[in-house]
């Protein structure tokens, strides 16, 4: 097989869960961004990152837009398969946390994406709930946490909405996320507590539970700007589920890597940035230490899911059949 037509090949299975590696550095970008703006940080480092998650972004989508060209059938099967279709609505939640690192420096432009990206995210989620409701191949064992990203993904829209649109649209997605949060997390619970455990491959999606809280807190707040009771209950369970992860750091040590490890980075950013957000509201210290730590553990997690997905790509392990 020459490489012009081993390239087109490759194409065809290129994985829609890659974009999972924009919400990693996308999330990496705006902690460090965070961190510059309490003045903690070189703000250098933010704007740097900032620039790695867009290209990044606009390369992802320049390759799947090639790969929906050429080969529709394969986007419509993973449109239609259990556990990739829930990775379609990264594109839309990638789109949406640029929106959030660009918000200060270029609003016009961040405005624009944010509203491009809450518009497709709600049609992916629409999209996934019918799929869902009227499904004839789904089973229990199928649900695992990365069925909150089509859904859930809602909360993320208030966090840099609320300054974009009318209130009322950042209640409708917050609410949206909210919701429907408890409804997966009971499903996903009942799946991980009663039936055998998640394959390996899917084992680092465990951390996407991570999220929902984590980002409720900073949507709420941003929605509400008080660090009321209801925040404080977000953040704290937050704060559990880190724990619980934590205590099982050694079963996600000896896992291999697969692309969806990229399911460590956006969790660990979003619980980074609760916590940086946590300890400017409280004036606490402990939780701006907190931050600190989040900050360099997320840092590394994100450097080593890089270099470990550019190994994989050189060595041809990635786009490959499954």
């Amino acid at each position: 097989m020459n490489t012009a037509s081993e390239a087109t090949h490759r194409l065809e299975h290129f994985p829609v869960a890659l974009f999972a590696s924009v919400m990693g550095m996308a999330g990496l970008a705006i902690a460090w961004i965070k961190a510059g703006h309490l003045g903690l940080a070189p703000g250098e480092i933010g704007s740097l990152l900032r620039w790695l998650a867009s290209a990044l972004y606009a390369f992802l989508l320049l390759v799947y837009a090639a790969k929906l060209v050429r080969y529709p059938a394969a986007v419509l099967a993973e449109r239609a398969h259990p556990l990739k279709q829930n990775f379609l609505p990264a594109i839309s939640i990638g789109l949406l946390l640029l929106a959030i690192a660009w918000a200060k420096v270029a609003p016009d432009v961040a405005c624009w994406m944010w509203g491009i990206g809450a518009a497709l995210h709600l049609a992916f989620t629409l999209m996934a709930m019918s799929s869902w409701i009227h499904q004839t191949h789904f089973q229990i064992t199928h649900a695992n946490p990365a069925w909150f990203i089509p859904v859930v993904g809602n909360i993320l829209v208030p966090v840099v909405g609320a300054g974009f649109g009318p209130a009322d649209v950042s209640w409708f997605f917050f609410s949206i996320g909210l919701v429907f949060w408890l409804v997966l997390l009971t499903i996903v619970l009942y799946r991980l507590f009663f039936h055998e455990p998640l394959p390996v491959r899917l084992t680092p999606t465990l951390f996407i539970l991570l999220a929902p809280p984590s980002v409720g807190f900073l949507s709420y707040l941003a929605l509400t700007d008080s660090l009321d009771a209801f925040a404080r209950i977000l953040y704290f369970t937050a704060l559990f589920l880190g724990l619980l992860l934590a205590s099982n750091a050694l079963r996600f040590f000896r896992l291999p890597f697969f692309i969806s490890a990229w399911a460590y980075s956006f969790p660990l950013a979003a619980m980074t940035l609760a916590t940086f957000e946590m300890g400017s509201r409280s004036g606490l210290a402990l939780y701006t230490w907190l931050g600190w730590a989040l900050l360099v553990l997320l840092t590394g997690v994100v450097a080593i899911l890089a270099v470990k997905t550019l190994m994989a790509a050189f060595k041809g392990r990635i786009c490959i059949p499954e």
